[in-house]
């Protein structure tokens, strides 16, 4: 089977509601699907585009109530958002590609991998899951998503769950608090979809201190799939990997290349 027959190219895509403005839009032969934690959003993954490029286009992928989708009513329960997702994603199935998440993105990567893991496009290459633990673990603490407006906001902050300049002016953060409890809730509330598991490979990451999940909990992973499975811990917290770490990229590169084939 060629490229081509595996890939077949979908409708000409529309002004990407889904995708950040500039992406879905590079030539690079693979893309990488990223979803931000609870909260986040394409700015988290954009340090990333260079560094990947020519070979991969990062593709962070945009949910409703946040940035630019902020007056959209966002998603509370997975068996909702994953469809709609998939169907926004479905022009851009052309090449190969992998789904990344990080915290509550594991969780929907997860979700929309298995999903198109069984049509309509071509399945994902592999899946990169980061700071999470395994869907089908317990709880570790209490739901969050419930509390009242300031306890909510204070229990979230600890969690640094809301950028600094965020917490210092009131009207953002009345802005910004009901599309974080949405996502909390949507984490919260998730359990794992009906569904088979996955068959392509799966690589773990995290961070050593991250109070959300530890290394035990993300190496359950490897349950999710019939495909072989990798762990990489980092030293940092939950947010290990943000902006531009070079032992970090050096490692998400290395991963590529194994699941994409396509690096060289």
């Amino acid at each position: 089977m060629t490229i081509a027959q595996a890939y077949p190219k979908g409708p000409e895509p529309a002004p990407p509601a889904w995708l950040s403005s500039d992406a879905g839009r590079e030539d690079a032969p693979a893309r990488l699907f990223c979803f931000a934690h609870a909260g986040g959003g394409a700015g988290f993954f954009r340090p990333w585009r260079p560094l990947l490029l020519p070979q991969v286009e990062v593709c962070p992928v945009v949910l409703p109530g946040r940035e630019w989708r902020l007056r959209e009513r966002p998603y509370t329960r997975m068996e909702e958002l994953v469809p709609a997702v998939v169907d926004g994603l479905l022009p851009y199935l052309d090449r190969p590609y992998a789904l990344m998440g990080h915290s509550m993105g594991s969780a929907v990567a997860y979700e929309v991998a298995r999903r198109l893991s069984v049509g309509p496009a071509a399945p994902p290459a592999g899946l990169v899951v980061s700071g999470r633990r395994a869907p089908h673990l317990p709880k570790r603490r209490a739901d969050l998503h419930g509390l009242p407006d300031e306890e909510f906001v204070a229990a979230v902050a600890r969690l640094n769950g809301i950028p600094d300049q965020v917490l210092r002016q009131p009207d953002l953060l009345r802005l910004f608090v009901p599309g974080m409890r949405a996502d909390f809730t949507l984490n919260e509330t998730y359990r794992p979809l009906p569904g088979p598991p996955l068959s392509c490979p799966v690589s773990g990451l995290t961070g050593d201190a991250d109070p959300e999940v530890t290394p035990e909990e993300m190496l359950a992973w490897r349950e999710v799939t019939t495909g072989p499975f990798t762990l990489r811990v980092f030293a940092g917290d939950h947010f290990y990997l943000k902006g531009v770490r070079p032992d970090f990229i050096d490692a998400l590169r290395t991963d590529l290349r194994r699941l994409l084939s396509v690096i060289s």
